[in-house]
C-alpha cells in the first residue's frame, strides 16, 4: 500500500466519523425508559395472568369435549368388530394426556404471576422503608439538628 492511498483511506474514515471501541457498553438501543433497571409492571403481570386463566378455563370447557365423545365412538367402532375403534381410544388418550399438561400449564403460568405480583410487592415495600430509614437517618446527621455546642464545632 503507497503512503498516499493510507493518507486516503484515513481520510475517508475519518469523513464517515469512523468506528469508536465501546469498553464495558453495549451499543446503544432505540426505545426509551429508564436504562439498566429491571421494571416490572404489575399491569403486564396481571395481564400475562388473566390470559393464561382464560385460557385455562376455555381448554377445560371446549377442548375437553372431544374426549368423551371419542371414546364413545371407539367404543362403538370396537363393537361393531372395525379395528378403528382401537385406534381412535389411542388417539383420544393421548388428546387426554396433552390436554391436561395443556391445563396444568396454563394453571402453573397463572400462580407464578401472582407470585411473581406477590414478591415485587413485598421488594418494594422493603426498598421503600429501606430508603425512609436512609432518609431519617440522615436528618440526624444534618447540622441544623446538631446539639447547640456540637453546631459551634462543626463551624470551626
Amino acid at each position: 500500500m503507497a503512503w498516499a492511498e493510507w493518507e486516503q483511506l484515513k481520510a475517508d474514515a475519518a469523513d464517515k466519523g469512523g468506528t469508536q471501541m465501546r469498553l464495558n457498553k453495549a451499543e446503544p438501543v432505540g426505545g426509551g425508559g429508564k436504562k439498566g433497571d429491571l421494571a416490572v409492571n404489575r399491569t403486564d403481570l396481571s395481564g400475562v395472568r388473566n390470559e393464561a386463566s382464560k385460557l385455562n378455563t376455555r381448554l377445560w370447557k371446549e377442548a375437553r369435549i372431544a374426549v368423551p365423545t371419542s371414546e364413545s365412538a371407539a367404543g362403538d367402532l370396537t363393537t361393531q368388530g372395525f379395528e378403528l375403534g382401537g385406534a381412535l381410544r389411542h388417539v383420544a388418550s393421548k388428546w387426554d394426556v396433552q390436554l391436561k399438561s395443556l391445563l396444568d400449564a396454563c394453571g402453573h403460568i397463572a400462580n407464578h404471576m401472582d407470585f411473581t405480583n406477590y414478591v415485587h410487592a413485598a421488594d418494594d415495600q422493603y426498598v421503600r422503608s429501606r430508603v425512609s430509614s436512609i432518609a431519617v437517618l440522615d436528618e440526624a446527621f444534618d447540622d441544623d439538628n446538631a446539639p447547640k455546642g456540637e453546631k459551634n464545632k462543626a463551624d470551626n
